[in-house]
C-alpha cells in the first residue's frame, strides 16, 4: 500500500474549484482551436454525437480515476494508484510514460506553440535565441511560483483558466445568434471507420485531466474534493467542448474546410471583426502556457513520491524549509521541458504521448478494480463508482480498441520505451541490493 508519510511537509491546500480549474486547464490545451474544423469536415452536423460517444468513453475513465482517487491519497496521482496496487515496477513504469513519455515532450511541443502563435504577430519569435529567452522566461517564473507554494501554482492556473477561457466563452455567446442551423443538419450517417478514426482524434483532446491528480497528496479533503473535482472539471469540459462545436459548425457550415487550421479564429472575425483572428491567437498561446502550468504544478509530483520510494534520485523527494513543495523535482522537470523545447528532438518522441496515455488509463483501472477487492476498514468512506464493473469494462474496452487503431511505429516505439525503463529498474534494484549488502557486510 502507498505510503502515507511520503506526503509529511507538504500542505494539503487544494479544494473542489482549484482542482477543476486544474482539470479544464490540462485538457483545454491548443488543439480545442482546431479541433472544430477536424470534426466537422469528417462529420458535419454528426458531429455532436461523436463527443457524446468520446464523453461516455472519459466518464467511464474519469470515475475510475474518482473511486481510487479516494482510496489513495498520497502524492504521485496515476503513479501512486498503479504502485499500490501492484508494486514498484509497475509504478516505475507508470511514472517513466506519465514523466517522459506524456508531461515534458508535450509540454516541449506547447512552449513551442506558444512561440509559434506569437510569431505571427510579433515575427521576432521566429528567431531561435529569442524563442530560447521566451521559454527560460515562461518557465522561470512557473519554477519560482510553484516552489513558493502548490497554493500559490494553483492560483495561477485559476487565473489562466478564466482567462483563456474568455474568448472561447465569447464566442459561444455571441456566436449562438449567427448559427444557420441548417449546417447542423445531416443527410448521410458518417461510415463507423470515419466515425471511429474521429473519435480517437476526439479522445486525446480530453486526456490530460488525469495530471491534475498529481497533486493527490496536496488535495483537501480527499474523498469529497477528487470525486467533485473530477465531475465540475470533466463535466464542464464536454459542455464547452460541445458547444464550440455547434457554435463553429453552425457559423461556417460547407466553409469549414476553407479554414481548417484556424476555425474558431474564423468564428471570432465573423463576430468582431479581423481583431477577432489576433484575440484568438493570443488566446492559443495562452491556453498553452496554461496547459504548461499545469504539468509544472502536477507532474514533479510524480518525481517526488517516485523518489520518495526509491525509484528516483534521493534529492529529487527533498521539500522546501520554507515553502513546503518539492522544489528540486519542480526545477529538474522544468528544466528538461526546457532542454526538449528549445532543441525541437521531441518530435519525433512525441508519438509515443497517445500510447503512453492510453497505458496509464488502462492500468489504473486495473488498479482500481484490484483495490476494490480489497477489505477496506468500514469507517473510510470512499466513492464508489455505480453499476459495480460496468464502467470499469467501459473503459478497458475503449482503451483497447484505441489501442489497435494506433500506428505500428507508435506501438514499436512505446514497447522499446517501456524495455528500456524495465532494464533502468532492474539496474537500479540490482545496485541498491549490492549496495545494502556490502553495508551488512561491513
Amino acid at each position: 500500500m502507498a505510503d502515507k508519510n511520503k506526503d509529511e511537509g507538504l500542505k494539503r491546500v487544494v479544494g473542489v474549484t482549484g482542482l477543476s480549474l486544474n482539470i479544464i486547464n490540462g485538457t483545454v490545451g491548443a488543439g480545442i482551436f482546431a479541433l472544430p474544423a477536424i470534426v466537422g469536415i469528417e462529420l458535419g452536423g454528426f458531429s455532436v454525437f461523436a463527443y457524446i460517444f468520446c464523453g461516455i468513453m472519459m466518464a467511464a475513465i474519469m470515475l475510475c480515476y474518482a473511486e481510487i482517487g479516494t482510496r489513495i491519497t498520497t502524492a504521485g496521482g496515476s503513479y501512486a494508484y498503479v504502485q499500490a496496487a501492484f508494486g514498484d515496477y509497475a509504478g516505475f513504469i507508470v511514472s517513466w510514460l506519465a514523466v517522459f513519455g506524456w508531461s515534458i515532450l508535450g509540454s516541449a511541443a506547447l512552449m513551442n506553440l506558444v512561440a509559434d502563435s506569437l510569431a505571427v504577430i510579433f515575427p521576432i519569435f521566429e528567431n531561435a535565441w529569442i524563442r530560447g529567452l521566451l521559454y527560460f522566461i515562461l518557465l522561470g517564473f512557473l519554477v519560482v511560483t510553484n516552489i513558493r507554494g502548490a497554493k500559490e501554482g494553483v492560483a495561477l492556473i485559476e487565473t489562466i483558466t478564466v482567462v483563456k477561457l474568455l474568448p472561447l466563452l465569447g464566442i459561444i455567446i455571441f456566436g449562438f445568434s449567427l448559427i444557420n442551423y441548417e449546417n447542423l443538419h445531416w443527410e448521410n450517417l458518417p461510415s463507423i471507420s470515419t466515425f471511429g478514426n474521429t473519435t480517437l482524434i476526439l479522445f486525446f483532446a480530453f486526456a490530460g485531466f488525469e495530471t491534475a491528480l498529481g497533486v493527490s497528496g496536496e488535495i483537501k479533503n480527499p474523498k469529497r474534493t477528487i470525486p467533485l473535482g473530477i465531475l465540475f472539471g470533466g463535466g464542464l469540459v464536454l459542455v464547452l467542448y460541445l458547444l464550440l462545436q455547434t457554435v463553429t459548425q453552425g457559423i461556417l457550415g460547407a466553409e469549414i474546410g476553407a479554414v481548417r487550421e484556424a476555425p474558431l479564429a474564423a468564428v471570432a472575425e465573423n463576430i468582431v471583426g479581423p481583431i477577432g483572428g489576433t484575440i484568438l491567437l493570443v488566446a492559443a498561446a495562452i491556453s498553452c502556457f496554461g496547459a504548461v502550468s499545469t504539468d509544472v504544478l502536477n507532474t514533479p509530483r510524480v518525481l517526488y513520491a517516485g523518489s520518495h520510494d526509491g525509484l528516483f534520485p534521493k534529492f529529487l523527494s527533498k521539500i522546501h524549509p520554507k515553502f513546503a513543495t518539492p522544489h528540486w523535482s519542480i526545477f529538474c522537470f522544468a528544466g528538461l521541458i526546457f532542454v526538449f523545447a528549445i532543441s525541437g528532438g521531441f518530435e519525433q518522441l512525441a508519438i509515443l504521448a497517445s500510447a503512453a496515455i492510453l497505458l496509464i488509463y488502462l492500468l489504473v483501472i486495473f488498479a482500481t478494480i484490484k483495490l476494490r477487492m480489497k477489505k477496506q476498514d468500514s469507517s473510510e468512506k470512499t466513492f464508489k463508482a455505480p453499476g459495480g464493473l460496468i464502467f470499469p469494462i467501459i473503459g478497458i474496452a475503449s482503451i483497447i480498441w484505441l489501442l489497435t487503431s494506433l500506428s505500428e511505429w507508435e506501438i514499436a516505439s512505446t514497447l522499446i520505451f517501456i524495455a528500456v525503463a524495465s532494464i533502468v529498474f532492474f539496474v537500479m534494484k540490482w545496485i541498491k541490493k549490492r549496495h545494502q549488502e556490502s553495508k551488512h557486510s561491513t
